[in-house]
């Protein structure tokens, strides 16, 4: 993985080509590479680093078509010859790939025992010396026989010199799409819609194992037995608007500002007259009043987003609720049944983990409902029903306003259930949507507050360990805290639960060990007093989150970072925020490069 782009029309190739992989750029990759055909011969340029270095590489030359790839390495380490595109031993084909070869070591071997040489370590390197082997003049059928031999998931492009009229394209559970003008005179491949914005196209997108022959403002496209088969399309006119940082240093500070608004977004229009009202949830109360559980499902940020979310359901709509990695819900399907909805998070709505657990439970009758920020992603598309995040586009790998929309949209769910199920009055549920209103107001009191975590952010940079904790909705909450600061500082930090701190954990506090507990739960705060005393015994200095009413933190801790009062299912938000910035901050210090981390990617297209 992560990104492909490809183009074949009137317009310029190669540039077509890089202003497609600029517009994937925002995924995080560690490589990048394009392929072109001009007067029978393929042109290749791949770099090690950021687009910007291929470009200093590039050639600007006419071709007749091109292919390009950002690549986010998993099979072989971040070197040139493990780019994409990969070519076949003569030269002649050029492909690139995104997903998961799984008995790649496999098909490798035999296909050395057959004088294949190879020159990466990728997996993608053994699709195209298949293609190559099975090639007899029709490039179409040549890929069909090579993809049939492979496990794993995919999503592929490649050119043959010897037909550059066509790209060929296919699909295993991993996204790509095909968009072609109304005019008929251009045809684009991506892996991701956003980098049609700008266009206007007819769109389709592969999956199972479907493959299409793309050329010029025409696309065929065949099933997995090579059979001709008419495809649904969705008209897509969007204006494309430049990422822009809007004199913010980073965009993940740009977008730590924006949340009084996406937040507002998320829960504007959504209540009316003591009642939750969806624009498009895709489900009827009684088909919702009927699910005996609900599971939440999500990777990374969207799984703290579940965990929260199952709380919520389960104080406010008295529903039994759970939530589970989205990497290990696919193997704990035997517990479900139909009565059971499945609600999928994922802000990009292409995460394989999540969408392959998706599927999983779909295949045993279960109802899924999507939270997704994306609309056209794969989830969006597999799910029975979806709700919009509206929180615009997230360009930072390190999410953070997609977070707090998430559990906006959460609660005003769980909001929603409790009315269906008669467990709050129209009344009582106004009262908690006045307190929810105010969340936009109090996560802007936050960020008038920046200056202050910056200089806490100066005092803590220094340390290499750090130890979050929290108790019920702040556990989930400290969870995501920890996650935000070593995704992009790269130091150790572990979220707990402070009732666990001492089953284990305590044994790691040293002075040079800090703390960080969030504290902005008000049935638990007696009890996490007791727990920073416990820390504080141990000599490890104490930074706490709380709400201005927890007076008994300030004799307790090093520092106090003091947060507006609000009720315990809304307390994640101004905690959440403060525990962003405290993470940006000492990102900042450390001189780390915050928008695309290393070895991150924005979307995660493999498992």
């Amino acid at each position: 993985m992560c990104g492909i782009f490809g183009y074949i029309g009137v317009g310029d190739p190669l540039k077509k080509c890089i202003a497609g992989l600029e517009q994937l750029e925002y995924r995080g990759y560690d490589s990048t590479g394009i392929a072109g055909i001009a007067h029978g011969e393929i042109s290749l340029w791949k770099e090690a680093g950021k687009l910007s270095e291929l470009k200093k590489k590039l050639v600007l030359k006419p071709l007749e078509v091109a292919i390009g790839h950002t690549r986010w390495a998993t099979h072989g380490k971040v070197t040139n010859q493990n780019a994409h595109p990969h070519l076949d031993g003569s030269g002649s084909i050029a492909l690139v790939h995104n997903g998961i070869i799984e008995n790649y070591d496999v098909l490798r071997e035999e296909l050395k025992k057959e004088g294949v040489s190879f020159i990466s370590e990728t997996d993608t390197e053994v699709i195209v010396h298949l293609i190559s082997k099975f090639y007899k003049g029709d490039l179409l059928q040549a890929a069909h026989q090579a993809l049939r031999l492979l496990k794993g998931i995919f999503a592929i492009a490649l050119i043959s010199k010897d037909h550059p009229d066509q790209i060929i394209a296919a699909a295993r559970e991993c996204p790509l799409s095909i968009g072609w003008n109304e005019k008929r005179t251009e045809s684009i491949i991506s892996s991701d819609p956003n980098a049609f914005l700008g266009s206007v196209l007819d769109v389709l997108f592969l999956r199972n194992d479907e493959i299409a022959r793309v050329q010029k403002g025409k696309v065929e496209v065949f099933d997995s037995s090579l059979k001709s088969i008419s495809k649904k399309t969705e008209r897509l006119d969007s204006e494309y608007k430049a990422p822009s940082k809007e004199g913010f240093e980073h965009f993940m500070i740009k977008e730590i500002f924006e949340q009084p608004s996406t937040v507002q977004k998320a829960i504007l229009g959504r209540f009316d007259d003591g009642n939750v009202v969806f624009e498009s949830l895709g489900f009827t109360p009684q088909e919702l009043l009927s699910s005996r559980q609900v599971w939440f499902i999500g990777c990374g940020t969207s799984s703290h987003a579940g965990a929260i979310g199952s709380q919520l359901l389960e104080d406010l709509a008295h529903i039994q609720a759970s939530s589970e990695i989205a990497s290990e819900a696919r193997f704990r399907i035997p517990i479900l049944s139909k009565d059971t909805l499945v609600i999928a998070i994922s802000q990009s709505g292409e995460t394989a983990d999540t969408i392959s657990a998706v599927r999983e439970v779909k295949a045993h009758g279960c109802k899924v409902l999507g939270i997704c920020n994306v609309k056209n992603s794969t989830l969006t598309r597999e799910t029975d029903g979806c709700i919009f995040l509206k929180a615009g586009p997230e360009v930072s790998v390190c999410s953070t306003k997609a977070f707090t929309s998430q559990i906006a949209v959460l609660t005003l769910f769980a909001l929603h259930m409790a009315r269906l199920k008669g467990m709050m009055t129209p009344e009582a549920a106004r009262l908690f949507y006045d307190e929810f209103k105010k969340i936009p107001g109090q996560i802007q009191h936050i960020l008038d507050q920046a200056s202050q975590l910056q200089k806490l952010a100066k005092k803590y940079s220094r340390y290499e360990d750090f130890f979050f904790m929290g108790r019920r909705y702040m556990y989930p909450t400290c969870m995501e805290a920890a996650l935000k600061l070593k995704e992009i500082s790269y130091v150790n930090a572990n979220g707990y639960p402070a009732g666990e701190l001492k089953h284990g954990p305590i044994a790691l506090l040293n002075p040079l060990f800090p703390v960080v507990a969030f504290c902005a739960n008000q049935k638990t705060q007696d009890k996490i007093v007791s727990n920073l005393m416990e820390v504080k015994a141990r000599g490890a200095p104490v930074l706490v989150f709380a709400p201005e009413t927890l007076k008994a933190v300030a004799t307790i801790a090093d520092d106090v970072f003091w947060l507006p009062q609000t009720n315990d299912q809304l307390a994640p938000f101004p905690s959440t925020v403060a525990g962003q910035l405290l993470a940006y901050y000492i990102a900042k210090e450390r001189g780390c490069d915050i928008d695309q981390p290393r070895n991150l990617a924005k979307s995660v297209t493999v498992e």
